[in-house]
């Protein structure tokens, strides 16, 4: 079974905690006093103290055009994921040894907030001593479902190549889509919940000699599931304007949570022959304080099995499809114990969920 043997993060250079981020919100909304104070609690409500971001608070204040903003996004985006692979392949808090770029079989990069071809993965590539020979997979689209679909597109590759390695890049620049011309309520809220995340997960085979480079307790990838719901395109995703991508951000995802949600995880541990019970934590992709109490509902357990999506939702805001990393490296950092069960989720535009279900293993 496939292997996740090491976490790597980039932190964005700004910070902004959620209070500087409303009074900023203020200023560039041309918004009547009634406006303001229907709109603004959703800051307060979001569970979110701070997030990153790639560009300073000066630059949220002018119009960008589509061209302007995706040059930016290549270029950021190269930086910040050579640094989430440097740390990944060098973290001496998984890694006895640092893992050679040479030893690296494939490369699957997970974007949704711009566009590049050749794909973000050459770029990279060209950056760093890679094989010219490593196999290639930019995922785009994918939304906040990506960093889930990355590592079991990884555990699809490595099961049928025991012998190989992959890397997994998720690199979200939530910031450069901001459309300061967009009043909607849907824009107001990915405002309040979205910063800029870029992680890097290193899925090893079982039958790679780099297995032995583990330091710690990994989560070995058991099982994979995933379910679309049908003509469900409106709740989440992309609507592509002249001025860049335009966040559509339904309402309705809590209330999926209670009803396509529980349908998926309770149809997937029955599956595995498992309970609730056997569950020591979730790694779920926080899309927010209400998805995430949801879930906590529909499993009938504890937020302390849900504690890191919380603390990665308050420390940085939802990041798309890097954030489920995030969390995943916060439960590796805990050294949790062998044979203990995780699930890791995440959902995303189609409406769709992803589930894993890892194992540790020392």
């Amino acid at each position: 079974m496939p292997y996740i043997c090491s976490i790597g993060t980039a932190a964005p250079r700004y910070n902004m905690n959620q209070e500087e981020i409303k009074r900023l919100v203020k200023d560039i909304f041309s918004y009547t006093s009634r406006q303001v104070e229907r709109l603004l609690p959703v800051f307060d409500n979001a569970y979110v103290h701070d997030r990153q971001f790639v560009v300073e608070k000066s630059w949220f204040t002018k119009e960008h055009s589509f061209e302007d903003k995706n040059h930016l996004f290549q270029k950021l985006a190269k930086e910040y994921s050579v640094q989430a692979i440097d740390q990944c392949l060098q973290n001496h808090n998984f890694l006895t040894d640092a893992i050679p770029y040479e030893a690296i079989d494939m490369i699957i990069f997970v974007s949704s907030a711009g566009i590049s071809a050749p794909s973000m993965d050459v770029h990279i590539i060209n950056e760093r001593a890679f094989r010219k020979d490593v196999r290639r997979l930019p995922l785009w689209g994918l939304g906040c479902a990506g960093g889930a679909i990355g590592l079991s597109t990884a555990y699809d590759w490595i099961s049928a190549n025991p012998d190989k390695t992959a890397l997994v890049v998720c690199c979200e620049l939530c910031s450069l889509t901001f459309q300061k011309g967009d009043v909607k309520k849907s824009n107001i809220v990915g405002t309040a919940i979205f910063g800029d995340g870029i992680s890097s997960a290193l899925v090893v085979g079982e039958k790679s000699r780099y297995l032995t480079y583990r330091k710690v307790a990994s989560p070995k990838i058991v099982s994979t599931s995933s379910l679309l719901k049908s003509k469900s395109i409106d709740v989440m995703g992309w609507d592509v304007t002249n001025s860049g991508l335009e966040v559509v951000f339904s309402k309705s995802i809590p209330s999926l949570v209670q009803s396509f949600w529980k349908e998926h995880i309770e149809s997937f541990l029955r599956e595995q022959h498992l309970s609730e019970s056997d569950i020591f934590s979730y790694i779920a992709h926080p899309g927010g304080k209400k998805v995430l109490e949801a879930m906590e509902h529909v499993l009938q357990t504890t937020n302390n099995k849900l504690k890191h999506s919380y603390k990665v939702l308050s420390e940085h805001g939802n990041m798309s499809s890097s954030t489920v990393l995030y969390v995943l490296e916060e439960w590796m950092k805990e050294k949790v114990g062998n044979n203990n069960r995780s699930i890791l989720s995440a959902l995303g535009p189609g409406f769709s969920s992803e589930l894993l279900l890892l194992e540790w293993d020392e």
